[in-house]
Formats: C-alpha cells, structure tokens, sequence
C-alpha cells in the first residue's frame, strides 16, 4: 500500500514537473539574463548607462516574475526527489530484515573478541 502512494505521489509530481517545463526554463533564462545586467549596471559608472541597464533590467525582472508557475516545477522536482529516496529506502530496509544472515558477522565477531 505505501508503495502504491508513493507512485501515485512520483507520477503526480512527474506530471506537474512536466507541464511546468516551459516557465522553468522561462525563468532560468530570464535570470541568467538578469545576473549579467546586474554586473553589467554595477560596473558602468555612466549615469545614462546606469538608467538604460535599470530599465532594461526592470523589464526582465518583470518577464521573471511572470515565470512563477516555475516554482511548481521546482516543487514537483523536489517531492520526486523525497519519493525516489524513500522508495530506495524501504528497498535496502526489507532486504536487510528478510536476511536471516543478518546478524551473523556481528555475533560472530563478538564470540571471536572472547
């Protein structure tokens, strides 16, 4: 049953991440973007280019904000992320319990030390 909830969870996560690609990439691109205009107005000491890089800036900020879909994207990536690490998790952690072996090293190498 937990399995189960955990791929419904990944495959709605997948969905959202998918369907959200476009303003991802929309607003990576737009950061990049704004990053070098933002080096690009600190290292001008002209007042002209320091009004044209502002506004040229505040419409790219503006083309960033409009990618906030993206931030689902982010989400989905991330709860795709806890299920991928939960499922591996209870994978290692049955395995080890079905393993009547298991303790066998640890008891062994407790009977040597007397």
């Amino acid at each position: 049953m937990k399995k189960f909830g955990l791929l419904l969870a990944g495959g709605i996560a997948a969905l959202v991440l998918f369907s959200n690609l476009g303003p991802l990439f929309g607003l990576a691109l737009s950061l990049v973007v704004l990053y070098f205009i933002l080096k690009q107005f600190l290292k001008t000491d002209s007042t002209f280019k320091k009004i044209a890089w502002g506004t040229f800036g505040l419409f790219v900020l503006m083309a960033t904000a409009s990618n906030v879909p993206a931030i689902l994207a982010i989400v989905a990536a991330y709860v795709l992320y806890l299920v991928y690490k939960k499922w591996n998790e209870e994978e290692r952690t049955s395995f080890k319990n079905d393993d009547p072996f298991a303790n066998f090293e640890k008891q062994w190498s407790e009977l040597k030390k007397f």
